[in-house]
């Protein structure tokens, strides 16, 4: 995973680094910058220290001021706004339960367990109903009412139980926050998360309805996307100390609530959980490399971007002209889907861009790692472990794509042309 180790290096601005006998040479982070170029998929990387952006690169022509899909990334997004939502009493708590909000949509003949579930199942990917991502996507947004298509699932699990990663259960948080306040998610977005200096949305799909869709084709600058992390770094505060998520809100969705079946990451309200390099980080990652770090011990935020399709740019159609947010939901401005078995038979090509992601985070957080152990080669999350920093940003490794990537493999990346790399500072 190539973006994984870029946070590490930024951590030898703090501590002077113990060498293992067989760890890697120190290096600075100007040098694991250069290196990361050579990673084909990489586009963009932001290192931000304290609040204050100590590094950043845009590779092959890409801009950090031009927007791009963060993918799944924006599942932390919808786990804020939800969060803001319990903060002004819009919703009860994580426990409510989502069948009075959502009764007209839930089939006719329900299983009893759909009563049993909550908002916070919803949140943490336990809703116990078939995932509508991975290979049930394409139909799952193909069908006629995104909501009732996710509510008419068959129960694999009971509610509460273990983690079952689903676009689908994010974007019924998408349609509760639209039933519940009278307004889009979007419009609750640009007013909630207003006060942070440079963060907007650009683009965001939406569903039949009009919903938008809750964690996932959703386009933003990696500046917006530094602005959103250093907002959860902070505890909920903007940088003016207006309170925009309270600190209760922000401890309970990054605490591990369950635990990724795929990769063994805990898992909170769409945040990632893992010590990695010996620091306890939390991420949001997007398939093929739309990453987000937050080291909280290191006052650390770490932003990387990718082009998921790097390994299929020979078969990708031109891309569609990019539409603006609010767009009828078939013009596809992210990408358009397919259910066809032959277009997913390929997502294991944009596999590696994910697995770059983590080797560049790796070289950031901990410049000395030792290699790659035999025993961690065994696990199915080996593409995670931390090897030598050489070894990190250069060799390729191949993983498995991680929860619910198949769902992405169609959406075309916004392209950024060669420019300056200063934030701009807008709020939407």
């Amino acid at each position: 995973m190539m973006f994984r180790s870029l946070l590490l290096a930024s951590s030898m601005l703090l501590t002077t680094p113990v060498f293992a006998q067989d760890a890697a040479p120190s290096r600075t982070l100007t040098e694991v910058l250069e290196d990361a170029e050579r990673l084909e998929p990489l586009e963009t990387v932001i290192v931000s220290q304290n609040g204050e952006i100590i590094a950043e690169r845009g590779y092959g022509g890409h801009r950090l001021d031009a927007p791009t899909n963060i993918k799944s990334a924006s599942k932390t997004i919808i786990s804020a706004l939800i969060g803001i939502a319990i903060d002004k009493g819009i919703l009860e708590s994580t426990d409510q339960k989502i069948a009075p909000i959502l009764h007209d949509d839930l089939p006719s003949n329900a299983d009893p367990r759909i009563e049993d579930i909550t908002i916070g199942d919803l949140l943490t990917m336990r809703a116990g109903l078939e995932p509508t991502s991975g290979v049930n996507y394409g139909r799952w947004v193909a069908s006629d009412n995104w909501v009732r298509a996710a509510l008419t699932r068959l129960f694999v699990d009971d509610p509460g139980a273990g983690m079952l990663y689903s676009t689908g259960s994010s974007h019924l948080l998408s349609a509760i926050l639209t039933q519940q306040t009278g307004r889009s998610t979007s419009a609750n977005a640009r007013e909630w998360l207003g006060p942070i200096p440079g963060f907007a949305i650009t683009s965001w799909e939406r569903d039949p309805q009009g919903i938008y869709l809750g964690g996932n084709q959703m386009a933003m600058t990696p500046y917006s996307l530094l602005a959103f992390g250093e907002l959860c770094r902070n505890g909920g505060l903007a940088p003016d100390g207006t309170r925009v998520i309270s600190q209760a809100r922000i401890d309970q969705s990054r605490s591990p609530h369950t635990r990724s079946i795929r990769t063994g990451d805990s898992y909170g309200y769409g945040w990632f959980l893992r010590n990695i390099g010996g620091e306890d980080t939390r991420f949001a990652r997007g398939f093929g490399g739309q990453m987000l770090y937050i080291v909280p011990a290191l006052d650390l935020t770490v932003v990387m971007t990718s082009d998921r399709n790097h390994r299929c740019r020979k078969h990708r159609p031109p891309r569609r002209p990019t539409q603006p947010a609010g767009r009828n939901h078939r013009h596809y401005p992210l990408g358009r889907y397919s259910s066809s078995p032959r277009l997913w038979a390929s997502v294991r090509l944009s596999a590696s861009a994910f697995s770059a992601s983590a080797k560049v985070f790796s070289a950031l957080v901990r410049p000395n790692l030792t290699r790659f152990s035999a025993a961690s080669a065994s696990l199915p999350a080996r593409a995670l472990a931390l090897r030598a920093l050489d070894s990190e940003i250069i060799s390729a490794m191949s993983s498995s794509p991680p929860d619910g990537s198949a769902e992405d493999k169609h959406c075309g990346t916004i392209r950024h042309p060669i420019g300056t790399y200063s934030a701009p500072d807008r709020s939407r």
